[in-house]
């Protein structure tokens, strides 16, 4: 039985997303991702004008005559949410945590797949693999995948991307478009994710919120970090502590995208209560200036 608060954020992220959906996102995505898939359809023998790149050498030895291999356009792809649900994502400064952020960009990626008759997949994991919703599509199929984020019990509240990413691998053969969506406070694994990325065509998410970076003045905090238990109280009206504290996330997210860019991943910046289709339609515009 799904919370009546729970089905309200849904129904809520449902109306919002369709709306950026219908608008801009469906039409960016399409220019952006279709046309990538290409499948071998047939040999034959070369016409004049056909592109000389496409000749089957192998073939064309074996017969004498040149031959060309044919391919057409996938026509459907599978798009892959890798959902972060551990502890450190229900964390949140505004009315927005960051798990609901996750919820919501997802969903906005999903609607955009099913409106272009692609499939969507959904993983979510902590230091494990929690679920695996098989891709599939419809509407319907989107809210679940929504619902399945926003109501998520993980058994671990720790992080780690490389379980996530090695089962992607694994259950996924074939090419598929995969959205990694995690605020990624978790052990560096840039190996496994240049693996990934070379296999499929991922695109890295950062979910964060202001206040992890950027504390208020007001005074002594008692903070609990939400995956280990760890408790530290820290003085914020000290104006070195805060400036060290941004100083450290400033360097840890500058080296998080380096990463990202060596493992030839595409990577967006997000924060909870803020919003999130300027960044999107930049991904989306400066893929589709690399096309």
């Amino acid at each position: 039985m799904i919370p009546r608060e729970t089905l309200k954020k849904i129904r809520r992220i449902e109306i919002r997303t369709r709306r950026s959906v219908n608008d801009v996102f469906a039409g960016r995505y399409h220019s952006v991702f279709k046309g990538q898939g290409m499948e071998f359809q047939e040999v034959r023998e070369y016409v004049p004008g056909d592109d000389i790149r496409a000749i089957d050498w192998n073939v064309t030895a074996r017969t004498g005559s040149p031959h060309v291999k044919k391919f057409t356009e996938e026509r459907e792809l599978t798009v892959m949410l890798l959902v972060d649900v551990s502890a450190s994502n229900r964390f949140g400064s505004t009315a927005q945590l960051k798990r609901d952020l996750a919820a919501e960009v997802a969903a906005v990626l999903a609607f955009s797949a099913i409106a272009n008759h692609d499939r969507v997949g959904l993983i979510l994991f902590s230091d494990r693999v929690e679920k695996h919703v098989p891709p599939a599509k419809g509407a319907t199929h989107v809210l679940r995948v929504v619902s399945e984020i926003l109501n998520a019990q993980p058994s671990s509240p720790r992080t780690d991307l490389e379980p996530a990413l090695r089962y992607l691998n694994q259950v996924v053969r074939r090419r598929s478009v995969a959205f990694l969506i995690s605020d990624f406070i978790a052990p560096s694994c840039e190996h496994l994710l240049r693996v990934t990325a070379r296999r499929h065509d991922l695109v890295s998410l950062v979910v964060g919120d202001k206040r992890e970076s950027a504390l208020p003045a007001v005074g002594l905090v008692d903070f609990e970090d939400a995956e280990t238990g760890q408790r530290v109280v820290v003085d914020t009206s000290h104006a070195p502590t805060r400036r060290a504290l941004l100083a450290r996330q400033t360097e840890r997210r500058q080296a998080l995208l380096r990463q990202l860019a060596r493992a030839r991943s595409d990577a967006i910046e997000l924060n909870a209560g803020e919003r999130y289709d300027r960044q999107l339609v930049r991904f989306f515009r400066t893929r589709e200036k690399r096309r």
